[in-house]
């Protein structure tokens, strides 16, 4: 095949697109112009209620340059994931943006939105068959669990937008997407091996971070043909050798030579990472091995409310004590609200508070900072019982004290600080499917006089 480009304007919509970098990348004549715009790294709150992971301005901004771009080359772009975590609402969000854009900029565009949120209906059914298993360690899911939840949105593959390229449309607009599949799509469908494309994709979805200095706010074109495909950044700063390339492939990855997707897995223990320059590297060896097709499933639901302080110890004889200070404020929370209708958790910053009981060393320093929180049924419970535990931390008497107070200090004010609702993933399964596409409707929409 004539190798088929795709450019990657960077690894999360809404991050800021280096202009430099975009130019460069259209001077290479891509076929297709794609960006990534969702992720779970941020939990499951996004996706609980409704709202984006990233600023509109931001999004604004790199959603023009990037729909100014596709049209000055006559190529799609396309978005997966719209908004965070690509439920419908998420995907209106940024329609409403492709719109202002159009009317601002008088562009006309023909779009395809596809969708990925899934009846709950549907969901049920395959459930009740026994179509439906946890992914990873998690529960299986049950009934009642999946009432409870909210949006539930499946990870498209490659078939949905091949789909929608099919049909001649400027942009698309997907929600939740396995995140290689914006990039592979376009390149199988141009005749590419799917296992080079797949593991194309893997890379390009995370922008620039393949290259030395990696970066997810920048640029990166790769260029598929028969037998590997070539990836460098446009960025002249950044360079792709074979060991930052290979290293990536293991990025978010379970195994070092295996990877799972919508039925498919990526096979690399064949790859092969070799520097054509000082700049670019080829891929090869990589294969597509067909599986079963299964569809991840990704739902939240509400867990109650949340209320945090943020203080920090310097005491020498409090840090040695924090956790007899920490078991008596506990104690006497418990004491006060015996129906313990809430969480009250310690996060200790400069002992353990990254990794918990796995810590290897929880030597604490000459400071340590504290995180109090409290989630609860309602905002005013969480508000009540953080600042009991607030009031008795601050004022606790431990041994040794040589003051009557003022054991933690505060840096903001207040020092109790709302977070509103919390969410957890309630929905993290695999649900068998016969149909690539019976999840994901499309609905074409044109803009523009």
């Amino acid at each position: 095949m004539e190798p088929f480009r795709v450019l990657s304007t960077l690894g999360m919509l809404g991050y800021g697109i280096p202009e430099a970098s975009l130019r460069q990348g259209v001077a290479r004549r891509p076929h297709a112009i794609g960006a990534d715009a969702g992720s779970t790294d941020a939990g499951p709150h996004k996706l609980g209620r409704g709202v984006p992971d990233v600023s509109r301005e931001v999004t604004r901004r790199d959603l023009e340059m990037m729909l100014l771009a596709g049209r000055e080359l006559g190529v799609p772009v396309i978005v997966g994931s719209a908004g965070g975590s690509g439920a419908r609402t998420h995907v209106e969000w940024t329609w409403e943006i492709v719109r202002e854009i159009v009317a601002a900029r008088r562009l006309r565009l023909r779009a395809a939105v596809i969708l990925a949120d899934v009846p709950k209906a549907r969901i049920l059914a395959a459930l009740r068959s026994g179509a439906v298993r946890p992914l990873g360690p998690v529960a299986p899911l049950s009934e009642e669990v999946l009432a409870a939840t909210t949006n539930v949105v499946a990870q498209m593959g490659t078939q949905p937008y091949i789909q929608a390229l099919d049909a001649g449309v400027d942009l698309i607009l997907a929600g939740r997407s396995c995140d290689a599949a914006i990039f592979a799509a376009p390149a199988i469908r141009a005749g590419a091996d799917p296992g080079l494309a797949w593991h194309m994709g893997e890379i390009l979805e995370c922008g620039a971070m393949c290259a030395e200095p990696g970066s997810a706010n920048d640029c990166m074109l790769g260029s598929i043909e028969d037998g590997r495909f070539v990836l460098e950044p446009t960025n002249p700063a950044r360079a792709c050798t074979p060991l930052s390339v290979a290293c990536h492939s293991l990025y978010e990855r379970s195994s070092a030579s295996h990877s799972e997707g919508p039925g498919h897995v990526l096979d690399m223990s064949q790859s092969r990472f070799d520097a054509l320059d000082d700049r670019r590297v080829a891929v090869s060896g990589s294969r597509y091995v067909a599986q079963p097709l299964a569809f991840k499933l990704e739902g939240a639901r509400s867990a109650g409310f949340r209320t945090i302080v943020i203080g920090g110890i310097r005491d020498p004889i409090a840090i040695s004590r924090l956790d007899e200070m920490t078991a008596a404020v506990r104690a006497a929370t418990q004491a006060l609200f015996p129906d313990r209708d809430y969480q009250l958790r310690f996060v200790i910053y400069g002992r353990d508070g990254v990794m918990a009981e796995r810590e290897p060393t929880p030597v604490p320093g000459h400071e340590v900072g504290v995180l109090l929180d409290v989630v609860a049924p309602t905002q005013e419970r969480a508000d009540t019982v953080c600042a009991f535990a607030r009031s008795q931390l601050q004022h606790y008497h431990y041994q040794g004290i040589k003051a009557t107070a003022a054991n933690i200090a505060f840096p903001t004010a207040p020092s109790d600080i709302p977070c509103g609702e919390v969410f957890e993933f309630s929905v993290y399964h695999l649900m068998d499917a016969g149909d690539p596409s019976e999840l994901f409707p499309i609905e074409y929409r044109s803009l523009g006089a």
